[in-house]
């Protein structure tokens, strides 16, 4: 398992590094061979000898400045274009120690590769001017572009509301950053890698997992087992749509459950009759022994907004013990009616909003919510007493106090029945005995791999849910 750190998280580490007896401008120096060795290494994949250093008047600038001498003292054609007047004290030494030209204006001449030094972790604010001029430079430039920590422009949590450097690759200094792997960061950073350069984690950082983490819950069956050592998961779902339903239900039979019920309105009914032979197929009208036996129950896709369904999940929350995934039009009626009701649960609860959903039950703005997505779900979470699954390109999972990041997906999960894919693998995970947290990340995982197996194998426009649920068997195979 990796971690990540948020930008304050890294400038807590680093004041601690400093504050135990390592002088900044060694940090400094050691950054800067990382970032040459870095760069050499691009130089010779990608068969170019000639790099510009795009270096602002701050530490990333000073980091910059720093390689740039390296590579320049080893013979290497380094140019180092730098506009800005004033400067930290690290970066003014590591400049005066830079003895080739530093040049005050934006060259026409073009180059191999490019280094993105002006802001990383330093900008809090939208890039203007000069500054913008340069960053619009880079991206046009046409050249192999490597970025210093952040790409300039994105925000902390990897929001580019404006211009930013779009990047080859990315050399996260220190630990990993979580801005580098959430919303804009995925198309602005490219290939990410982190150098140590002596600055140890302070405090817990979001997790990423990994194959092998994943992998971890599906240990080879015993012999000896049958359907009832798996759990058996509950698929309360459809109302106003009849597809949620199937999508749900068709992932968790994938999930590992040993029984999977999906049990939908009477009017439905007969339209789902022989659909999915190996559900457990039945009407609900009230919450009864068979649905609270359930390990998991999964509720709200395709069931609609409605103050009936409110009135039906307070009952749920208070009779059932086991764990709730709440999905779709749940939160969406929770949204409309109260959430208050998530304070009387006696079940543990997973609630699964995309950034419009989530925005609905806080009643924040969406764009308020995405500018910090992980205080946002982690503030919810602890709040409510749930698992916060905040669906993004890059999800974010957090139950209040571990936060986790979902490191797979892709664009071709980018339409309607995706949420209902992962609410059945949620409640089969569940079912089965995962806890609440880890099902979410492993849910997450698989949804995300079986995105890029189907991309990888049909494109990222052609595949739809089912397609998605084809390949879940591939994902946990290739774990």
């Amino acid at each position: 398992m990796k971690y990540a750190f948020s930008n304050e998280q890294m400038r807590r580490a680093d004041s601690a590094a400093i504050a135990a007896g390592t002088p900044s401008v060694v940090l400094m120096e050691r950054a800067g061979q990382a970032l040459a060795r870095a760069v050499a290494d691009a130089m010779q994949k990608k068969g170019v000898f000639d790099v510009l250093f795009v270096c602002g008047g701050g530490n990333n600038g000073g980091d910059g400045f720093a390689a740039a001498r390296i590579l320049s003292e080893a013979g290497e054609d380094v140019s180092v274009l730098c506009l800005a007047e004033k400067f930290s004290p690290d970066c003014a030494a590591m400049r005066e120690k830079y003895t080739g030209e530093v040049l005050g204006r934006i060259p026409r001449r073009r180059y191999g590769i490019v280094v993105d030094c002006l802001f990383g972790t330093g900008l809090s604010r939208p890039l203007d001017g000069e500054n913008r001029e340069l960053v619009s430079f880079i991206n046009a430039c046409g050249a192999y572009v490597i970025a210093c920590d952040l790409p300039s422009g994105l925000s902390e949590c990897g929001v580019a509301p404006e211009v930013c450097v779009r990047a080859d690759e990315t050399l996260s200094m220190g630990q990993l950053k979580t801005a580098l792997l959430m919303a804009d960061g995925v198309d602005c950073a490219g290939k990410v890698t982190a150098a140590d350069i002596g600055i140890p984690a302070a405090e817990r950082g979001a997790e990423i997992w990994e194959n092998a983490d994943v992998a971890g819950f599906f240990p080879p069956r015993r012999s000896n087992t049958h359907k009832g050592s798996y759990g058996a998961a509950c698929i309360l779902a459809g109302g106003a749509y009849s597809g949620a339903a199937f999508l749900a239900a068709g992932a968790c039979l994938k999930s590992g459950a040993g029984y999977t019920k999906l049990c939908v309105p009477d009017e439905l009914f007969s339209a789902c009759v022989g659909k999915l032979p190996a559900v457990v197929l039945r009407r609900f009208t009230a919450i009864d022994g068979d649905i609270l036996s359930a390990d998991c129950i999964a509720a709200g896709m395709g069931a609609g907004v409605s103050e009936r369904l409110y009135v039906y999940l307070a009952e749920l929350l208070r009779a059932y013990t086991g764990t709730l995934v709440l999905d779709a039009d749940a939160l969406n009626t929770l949204a409309a009616y109260g959430t208050e009701v998530l304070d009387r649960k006696s079940c543990n609860v997973i609630l699964t909003p995309h950034p419009k959903e989530f925005a609905r039950l806080v009643g924040k703005p969406v764009g308020e919510v995405l500018s910090d997505a992980v205080r946002e779900a982690k503030a919810f979470a602890a709040r409510c007493g749930a698992v916060v699954v905040l669906k993004n390109n890059r999800s974010v999972i957090t139950d209040g106090e571990r936060v986790a990041i979902n490191p797979t997906g892709s664009p071709a999960l980018a339409k309607g029945g995706s949420g209902d894919v992962l609410s059945g693998l949620l409640a089969g995970a569940c079912a089965r005995g995962v806890a609440p947290f880890e099902a979410a990340c492993i849910a997450s995982f698989l949804l995300g791999r079986a995105g890029e197996i189907a991309a990888r194998e049909m494109g990222e426009y052609a595949p739809d849910a089912t397609d998605v649920i084809r390949y879940l068997a591939d994902a946990v195979c290739t774990l």
